[in-house]
């Protein structure tokens, strides 16, 4: 048996997934929340109405968190992997039913990362009305550079952000065209869960998105926050 603070597992428990932190130390993940859809462009692409309507969620589970200059084998399942390069917002404080004008005191930080969809299980989930899981949640699935302390970028609401694929540019905007901003975003969520230091939050991404293979080099970044690189390999 596998001894733990206060009992016995019968199997060794989980390693904690983190994400490195700039300065120093390492912020564990406890969860994955995504808002889906967050950018105009990007809705009108996937065939949805860009209008305000209240924003909607779906997670990934920690582990699907991999860092900056992974391989990532091509996932099973799919012949249709997607790149989508997002904001990551990094929940630093505990907090619920957070009002709008509080809720950057509850950010710890941001980063970059990639949501990797398996894209053609997505939209046979959708058109079946069935959940996403299968084509958001899988290994790997969420790429993530370190993340970088409010302390020293501030709280970014304009600036470019950028994908490129073997060095052609796919995707190109501002997190300025965000639908819903931070604050917003972690009011809203916070509304119907309880958010806790450790919780990530992929805030949407741009319009562009596009297949990838094996053999293809993605990288992207957001002024002011960093940059991120990941290859794709042959399936395993």
């Amino acid at each position: 048996q596998f001894e733990g603070t206060r009992m016995s597992y019968v199997v060794a428990p989980p390693k904690v997934t983190s994400i490195p932190v700039v300065g120093g130390g390492e912020f564990p993940v406890r969860r994955v929340i995504c808002v889906g859809r967050n950018y105009e462009a990007h809705a009108r692409e996937m065939g949805r109405d860009p209008t305000r309507e209240p924003p909607f969620f779906f997670t990934k589970p920690a582990d699907a968190v991999i860092p900056d200059g992974s391989a990532v084998a091509y996932p099973p399942e799919t012949a249709n992997l997607h790149y989508e390069i997002e904001l990551v917002v990094v929940i630093g404080k505990d907090g619920f039913e957070i009002p709008e004008d509080k809720a950057l005191e509850h950010v710890f930080g941001y980063a970059v990362g990639i949501d990797l969809t398996r894209r053609d299980l997505q939209m046979a989930a959708r058109e079946l009305g069935r959940p996403w899981d299968w084509g958001k949640a899988f290994d790997d699935s969420a790429p993530i550079a370190p993340i970088q302390p409010v302390a020293k970028v501030g709280h970014p609401a304009k600036g470019r952000i950028w994908l490129s694929v073997n060095g052609t540019v796919k995707q190109d905007a501002d997190i300025a065209d965000l639908i819903w901003s931070v604050p917003e975003i972690v009011s809203i969520c916070s509304r119907s869960i309880r958010l806790k230091a450790g919780d990530v939050i992929m805030t949407g991404t741009p319009a562009g998105v596009g297949a990838i293979v094996a053999g293809d080099k993605v990288e992207g970044g957001v002024d002011g926050v960093g940059k991120i690189a990941i290859t794709i390999t042959p399936r395993s």
